[in-house]
């Protein structure tokens, strides 16, 4: 029987994707969709970050509740995408840059939140930061202010998703962080040393190296792995397969 528990898990979990976060009154659930795109799911909510890829990638989850768009990029903020889902009883939560280009008979509410405002939205607590590019320069790809990285907290767990960012000090300072959903992709973000270097600062419970396609292809996260696991051992790495034709 044990057996045959555990091959379900199994299996499960690679048709899926899904992984579970214990917390309070029940798990949260997390399934990558592709690059800087996961659906979370605790309770009777499901919320969609960044979606991209086209509607398609979503046909086996629930429809979305909560929105959460990061920044205006087409990996980010994809309209198509949107356009393809049904979000007719959904709240979009994004940066003004986002919100000012979406069409708002399409979805519920539109939220503008910005770095260092918080909301609470659905039973889930949702607190805005930067995410920006160093050096900060006038020609930046993300200058900072324009998009939000967001730390959602649900049964107690706070889940930290970076968006496009470098390893900033904002970043460096996070406390408390469960779960933590971290880029790194060059020319746009950091690179690997970057980023692992800042997750041993911050030390979240959990680390998922996501949005790591970049101009050369895909980051080497078996590596960061190696590195966050040297300097921060008590940090759990988990690689996912956010690139399903890869």
């Amino acid at each position: 029987m044990k057996k045959f528990s555990f091959l379900l898990v199994f299996i499960s979990y690679f048709s899926f994707g899904q992984d579970q976060i214990p917390a309070q009154n029940g798990p949260i659930q997390i399934t990558p969709i592709l690059h800087g795109s996961l659906v979370i799911e605790y309770q009777d909510l499901t919320i969609y970050v960044d979606p991209y890829g086209g509607a398609e990638l979503f046909s086996e989850q629930k429809p979305a509740d909560l929105v959460l768009i990061t920044d205006i990029h087409g990996d980010h903020h994809n309209q198509e995408t949107l356009d393809g889902l049904d979000l007719s009883k959904a709240t979009i939560l994004a940066p003004a840059a986002v919100a000012e280009k979406l069409p708002q008979s399409n979805y519920a509410k539109i939220e503008v939140i910005s770095n260092g405002e918080q909301k609470a939205i659905s039973g889930a607590d949702i607190r805005a930061i930067p995410m920006y590019n160093l050096p900060e320069t006038a020609d930046s790809r993300h200058p900072k202010g324009r998009g939000n990285g967001y730390i959602v907290t649900l049964g107690g767990k706070q889940i930290y998703l970076s968006g496009d960012t470098e390893d900033i000090p904002e970043m460096r300072a996070l406390t408390g962080i469960d779960v933590a959903f971290v880029c790194m992709n060059l020319p746009y973000t950091m690179d690997i040393n970057q980023a692992a270097s800042a997750v041993s600062e911050f030390k979240p419970a959990i680390v998922y190296p996501y949005h790591f396609r970049g101009g050369d292809g895909l980051a080497d996260v078996d590596q960061f792995k190696i590195l966050v696991n040297e300097s921060a051992p008590s940090v759990e790495v988990r690689l996912r397969n956010w690139y399903p034709e890869n």
